[in-house]
């Protein structure tokens, strides 16, 4: 059965206090809507539609950065839910098959979960996502019999019998596209808030015939996003999560509540994480790999038994070979090091390439950008670059070559060759003293004037 999957993301997220449509807060990297996106992947979706509203264009930007292939639909006047889901119509024409609507400030929807409510669509024409709640609060109730689904009744127009139970729904819908908007279509708008609510479409099927159920996760899972505390409390949500699946998969964590993942972090077994590592976006680190504390990475690639920091800085295009190593106080952005090679302290090496085994001593830098361009060193297998050298892009060392400490490198050096390029040293004799004497003149006559 194709599955499309249609996603709420039109609220302006008033208590957010935020300029930025709600849906695009972020959590662990990525914008709530992007995880909502990520659930319904696992479905294998034939279409996705997102229904805008405030923020319509920064929602679209953002959407399509992570699926070029999603689909938009605008609802102008925010009239209630049912009235959201009916503006995807005309971008699911032609579709044949289930619908399930996800909501943009939900993002931790489990893939599993999905999976079982498209399972139970099989047997039942409308499925709608129930949790337990520890404090049902005012949360629409869902009224069972054995395991059909009679209705969903509002907490307000429940009754004292209904407002016992802990059953609640979540509001993620599943059933045939047909059938979902021939309901919505049905549903009217007679109530305190003259809005279209989805809930309605339980007793419409019911009084049609049909079949509903309700299918049941764990309450945190339907956790909504509707205020800066909530968002924390997410993003707090999701660390202990992930935490805790990669050291189920075999990860070392030294000090786990200070290491912030990103969504998308992967991170192989026998890998060791020392405290206060922040991950960010498009991070992969192969097995056995060590990241020391203090470290920040983002778009970068860590090959088995490398080792990165402390207070390392591994930028966008960052690609570790294996048995490399970055040490403290080096950052990269848009380099290799290959097998290897090592950089240990104090350098910046952008826009290059460290040759196997090559040694990058302290205090170096490939001179990358000119203002307007940025250029490519190459540095050969087996090079040792000494303490303090500027190379100047674009330059090449050749295999086996070194430079001297404090080398200034403006032009190619061939293999195995010494380059020396620093001015010649002349030492003064007695000229020391004789310059602080007169220095400290000086400041006695200006502290003088001053007074």
């Amino acid at each position: 059965m194709s599955t499309a999957l249609i996603i709420l993301a039109a609220g302006m997220g008033t208590r957010m206090n935020s300029d930025l449509p709600k849906v695009l807060h972020q959590i662990a990297g990525a914008p709530m809507v992007v995880h909502a996106m990520l659930s319904g992947a696992s479905l294998s979706p034939e279409r996705t539609v997102i229904v805008t509203g405030h923020g319509a264009d920064l929602v679209e930007t953002a959407v399509r950065a992570h699926d070029p292939e999603a689909r938009f639909a605008l609802q102008a006047q925010q009239l209630g839910t049912a009235h959201a889901v009916a503006q995807a119509r005309e971008a699911l024409e032609g579709f044949d098959g289930d619908a399930i609507v996800l909501y943009g400030d939900t993002p931790f929807i489990q893939p599993e979960t999905l999976e079982a409510m498209a399972a139970a669509r099989a047997e039942h024409d409308v499925v709608i996502l129930g949790f337990e709640a520890a404090d049902p609060g005012r949360y629409g109730r869902l009224v069972m019999n054995g395991d059909t689904l009679e209705k969903i009744v509002e907490f307000k127009e429940a009754t004292d019998k209904e407002r016992a139970l802990t059953l609640c729904n979540s509001g993620v819908v599943c059933a045939d596209v047909q059938t979902l908007f021939s309901l919505i279509d049905a549903v009217g708008n007679d109530n305190a808030a003259g809005e279209y609510y989805l809930t309605d479409i339980v007793e419409l099927a019911r009084a049609r015939g049909l079949t509903a159920t309700a299918v049941v996760c764990s309450e945190a899972e339907t956790l909504g996003v509707n205020s800066r505390a909530e968002l924390a409390g997410a993003e707090a949500a999701f660390q202990a999560r992930a935490r805790a699946q990669l050291m189920e998969d075999g990860v070392t964590l030294i000090a786990p509540e200070t290491v912030h993942l990103c969504f998308d972090t992967y991170i192989g077994r026998d890998s060791i994480i020392e405290q206060n590592v922040v991950f960010g976006p498009g991070v992969t680190v192969e097995s056995n790999a060590l990241i020391r504390a203090f470290s920040h990475l983002e778009g970068c690639h860590i090959s088995q038994r490398a080792s990165v920091g402390p207070f390392a800085r591994l930028r966008p295009g960052a690609e570790l070979a294996e048995d490399s190593k970055v040490g403290n106080f080096v950052e990269m952005k848009n380099a290799t090091l290959e097998e290897g090679a090592k950089i240990n302290h104090l350098s910046y090496v952008g826009d290059a390439r460290v040759g196997p085994a090559a040694n990058i001593g302290a205090g170096t830098i490939t001179c990358n950008y000119d203002g307007v361009m940025k250029h490519h060193t190459d540095i050969g297998a087996g090079a040792f670059i000494g303490s303090n050298t500027m190379l100047v892009a674009p330059v090449k060392v050749g295999d086996y070559a070194m430079t001297a400490s404090g080398s200034v490198i403006t032009s190619d050096v061939p293999a195995e060759a010494l380059a020396l390029a620093r001015a010649k040293q002349e030492n003064k004799p007695g000229l020391a003293v004789k310059l602080f004497k007169m220095l400290k003149k000086q400041k006695e006559k200006r502290s003088k004037g001053a007074s």
